[in-house]
């Protein structure tokens, strides 16, 4: 089963979330937050960049996830942000990971089965998915919930492709 990392990118806050899964069965292997404190936005890109470098190196992930940019009233939070996932995908890149991008509707879609689904919704089927005894922190769930999304959509697009290799007689490939 493939390790998955799930990133749910924020400036102040970055969660994340690892998963072993074959896109049935999924298992709970690490989750957590990169927190930053008051510290220049310079300064906590590069603790993102870091952290996501050392929670690579430490679960070897073969594939990541992350949540797209949502756009914003403030401007200001909304270019924050979009650094934050810029300085995450330079460390996925970096260890040679794959990046699938996934909007917040996406994921709620694939984890509860509505695309307006609450946070506390959500949190529930991540404790639910993966068996958890407790609810983790709001963005590591919410960095669960991406990794969740990504073996669920992998696995139906891995059907899919199996199911038009039948459909036109080339099973054998």
């Amino acid at each position: 089963m493939p390790i998955i990392l799930g990133i749910d990118p924020g400036s102040r806050t970055t969660g994340f979330g690892v998963i072993d899964s074959d896109g049935q069965r999924h298992r709970y292997v690490a989750s957590g937050c990169i927190r930053m404190a008051e510290l220049p936005l310079p300064e906590r890109l590069h603790r993102i960049y870091a952290g996501i470098a050392e929670i690579v190196a430490t679960y070897h992930p073969e594939q990541s996830a992350i949540e797209q940019v949502f756009l914003s009233n403030n401007a200001d939070s909304a270019l924050k942000l979009g650094q934050a996932r810029g300085a995450a995908i330079v460390a996925l890149m970096n260890h040679d990971l794959p990046v699938a991008e996934y909007s917040a509707r996406q994921v709620k879609q694939a984890v509860v089965g509505k695309g307006s689904a609450l946070k506390e919704q959500v949190q529930h089927m991540v404790v639910r998915l993966l068996g958890l005894e407790r609810v983790p922190q709001a963005d590591a769930a919410d960095a669960l919930a991406i990794a969740l999304c990504h073996a669920q959509t992998a696995s139906s697009l891995a059907r899919i492709t199996g199911a038009d290799r039948l459909r036109h007689g080339r099973a054998r490939e």
